[in-house]
């Protein structure tokens, strides 16, 4: 098997040559371009499997390049663009035309190489698959059975274009999840815009979502415009105010909207993804109208939350540690197996969020290179809310006694909730003497006494 081969298009000489230096040291066959010329002669001659890609170069810009290729080519060769004058708008546009990923100069030798290997994964399961996959940055991570089978449902969405509900708590990767759709679906080409419900005001939201047009003719796209054939996505549905509910209704249900101050009507041609927390459905009416929930979950999915497959907690902590040390150029730290066995324990209140910033706040704490247990207890050492369930109770983290109290108490005040308040049938339910199931309550300060008995 011959080893990958990397196109290296970059306008200065020092970094063709320490790239190829670097890479053909890792066992990587390198080509080298000083101009998209060049580049296009490499490429008619042989494909490469990874082309290292600069943005400002002197005759046609990197973009411009990327656009070309985007366009043109069905090898689906991924592309990691480089530049030491990185912007978002940059990184954004690169994306959106295909690039796999976007380092800036100075290169980090350890992010470039993890790039290159990601990259290079990319593109062998493109060629087994025939879909080039875009960053695993959406991708849903794990190997237990849940979320091999989500991934599986998730495929299997991503071809339907009829609206999608995902439904989870928050923190859970809802986002993540309708990326992961749209990556994997027809529209993965086009544009996936991201709305949080809650800004959409009344007052300007007919402008943002539809666009407007103003007296002399300049026209202004709105979120809707700006999706075009992709995918626009709503978080958390249940906080759009009412009047910003009866526009969505109005657009999913004709199909069609019109620029604010516009006459000519434009069909809603993306698709449209939309998260909400659990019991939406039983809210439906006094959160969210029900005509427009009707509309949104045409096909519904639940996202779990992380203590429901807790065994992949060891595979995100490495996950995200790689994340944060190419993005923020960290120094890397490593949980020791004390300190992962700990967080799989944990009952992860806020989710895939609150173990992301929990790898973050410890890398940018820094320490030794590994994380140890005593590490770990001090940043969980956070109390939990009172009320909070039972399962995001972080039990482990209590003297034996007070968690025994903890886990009777909460387990007792639903079980009453289940028997109606009835203490006799409590009695019952969980094979204990009356007079002593009394006593326990009492101790526990469970308050049953405006609760009557049977």
């Amino acid at each position: 098997m011959s080893n990958p081969h990397i196109l290296v298009v970059d306008d200065e000489a020092d970094i063709r040559g320490l790239l190829k230096e670097i890479l053909s040291e890792e066992g990587y066959e390198v080509d080298v371009a000083a101009n998209a010329a060049q580049a296009r002669a490499s490429r008619a001659r042989q494909v490469p499997d990874l082309v290292l890609l600069d943005i400002w170069m002197p005759d046609v810009d990197g973009i411009t390049l990327l656009r070309e290729w985007s366009t043109g080519a069905t090898d689906g060769c991924p592309v990691v663009m480089m530049s030491g004058h990185g912007t978002v708008e940059t990184a954004v546009e690169a994306t959106r035309l295909g690039a796999f990923d976007f380092v800036e100069k100075p290169l980090s030798l350890a992010k470039l190489l993890r790039t290159v290997e990601r990259a290079l994964d990319a593109g062998r399961r493109h060629r087994q698959s025939g879909k080039l996959l875009g960053s695993a940055l959406g991708a849903p991570i794990g190997k237990s059975r849940i979320m091999q089978q989500l991934r599986a449902e998730l495929q299997q969405l991503a071809a339907n274009p009829a609206p999608l509900l995902l439904i989870g708590e928050p923190g859970s990767g809802r986002e993540a999840f309708a990326r992961y759709v749209h990556e994997h679906g027809p529209r993965a080409a086009a544009p996936f815009i991201t709305v949080i419900a809650g800004t959409l005001r009344e007052a300007d939201a007919e402008a943002r979502l539809f666009g407007r047009e103003e007296p002399g003719g300049a026209r202004h796209e709105g979120l809707l415009e700006q999706a075009g054939g992709g995918t626009l996505f709503l978080h958390e549905v249940e906080d759009l105010p009412p009047a910003v509910q009866r526009l969505l209704y109005g657009v999913l249900e004709s199909g069609h909207y019109t620029r604010l101050g516009g006459t000519e009507p434009l069909t809603l041609r993306a698709r449209v993804i939309s998260s909400a927390q659990p019991g939406i459905e039983q809210r439906a009416g006094s959160e969210l109208r029900r005509d427009l929930l009707a509309h949104l979950n045409v096909l519904v999915m639940r996202v779990p939350p992380l203590r429901e497959y807790a065994e992949d907690v060891p595979e995100l902590l490495r996950y995200h540690v790689d994340r944060v040390v190419d993005s923020d150029g960290l120094p890397f730290r490593r949980f020791s197996v004390a300190a992962q066995n700990r967080l799989r324990n944990y009952p992860w209140p806020d989710n895939v969020r609150e173990l992301r910033h929990l790898v973050h706040r410890l890398l940018i704490h820094g320490g030794s290179e590994e994380i140890r247990l005593e590490e770990i207890e001090r940043e969980l050492a956070v109390q939990a809310p009172a009320d909070e369930p039972l399962v995001k109770q972080d039990l482990l983290a209590l003297p034996l006694r007070e968690a025994r109290e903890q886990f009777e108490r909460a387990y007792l005040q639903q079980q009453l909730l289940l028997c109606n308040g009835k203490v006799g049938q409590l009695a019952k339910r969980v094979g204990m003497e009356r007079t002593h199931l009394y006593r326990k309550l009492r101790s526990l300060g469970v308050d049953f006494r405006n609760i009557s008995d049977d």
